[in-house]
């Protein structure tokens, strides 16, 4: 189906595709994430759903006027404005399943979530808190963001530069893990006995970590990881059904986005730029039309 862009959204995928990580033919539009109206379906697709609001993910295109994409990838985002569909993205469902999906989080549990106050981390420490997690702990460049952590269910920020030292002997029953390298290491010692470690990013080192499956087994740990794009591409109503459920505490306010930086078009460098160098917070988007 065509969507006539109104606002895209910024994700840690534009700086990957920036910077070589993902092969794209060339000449190529960018973006994965965007809002707006549908304007064109295709074959076998309900021709009722032209004129309809939503939210959409797409494999690149969405910093455009007309982005294309599949029909299941275009979610309804009735109760939402347009800034606040585009800001969910991937994020949405990336933390939904995170929380509910992957880790099972479960009333009590203690979470630790690195990047915390990104996009996908922002909106899982929500979902944790509504699944509820007794503790919730976030890692971040700038910790000293307290009173706008707790609004998004933190109980604490921490220097990711002392991580892990700051931790002390601190465990938690679930961690999700964007980083990689020596932070995955870390994060595997401060798990507690059946623990779940989520991995769903490389953010600082494609290089490959080792852990042993022997130790993980004899405290009933595990890695799990998560890959929205694949599932995207293998199981689309997956996408769908974590995107439909996260898209509705979002308009019954049960969890909000906050979106810190509005782009022009002209702009989209900067954005991108600003979100490499990290320590950014909330959700950046672009405006289309």
């Amino acid at each position: 189906m065509a969507i006539r862009v109104q606002y895209a959204g910024l994700q840690w995928g534009d700086v990957l595709v920036r910077n070589g990580h993902f092969p794209v033919p060339r000449p190529f539009v960018p973006g994965f994430e965007a809002a707006g109206r549908i304007t064109a379906v295709g074959a076998g697709v309900d021709p009722d759903r032209v004129g309809e609001h939503v939210a959409v993910l797409t494999s690149g295109g969405a910093f455009a006027e007309v982005v294309v994409a599949p029909a299941p990838l275009a979610f309804p985002a009735r109760g939402l404005d347009a800034r606040t569909a585009a800001a969910s993205g991937w994020a949405a469902p990336t933390a939904y399943d995170l929380i509910h999906t992957v880790t099972r989080v479960r009333s009590g549990e203690s979470v630790l979530i690195h990047a915390a106050l990104g996009g996908v981390g922002s909106l899982a420490a929500q979902f944790a808190r509504a699944a509820g997690a007794s503790r919730v702990i976030g890692t971040v460049a700038d910790p000293d963001q307290a009173e706008y952590a707790s609004r998004l269910g933190y109980d604490r920020l921490v220097s990711r530069h002392e991580f892990p030292a700051s931790l002390g002997g601190d465990t938690f029953d679930v961690i999700l893990d964007p980083i990689g390298g020596p932070t995955r290491l870390a994060n595997v010692d401060h798990l507690a006995p059946h623990g779940r470690l989520a991995v769903y990013g490389n953010m600082a080192t494609f290089e490959p970590v080792r852990i042993g499956t022997n130790d993980l087994l004899m405290s009933g740990q595990s890695v799990l990881t998560y890959n929205g794009s694949l599932l995207s591409r293998t199981h689309p109503e997956r996408i769908a059904d974590a995107a439909g459920k996260a898209l509705r505490l979002l308009a019954d306010g049960q969890a909000g986005i906050d979106i810190s930086a509005e782009y022009e078009l002209a702009e989209l460098a900067t954005g991108i730029e600003r979100l490499a160098k990290g320590g950014t917070r909330g959700k950046g988007i672009v405006r289309i039309a």
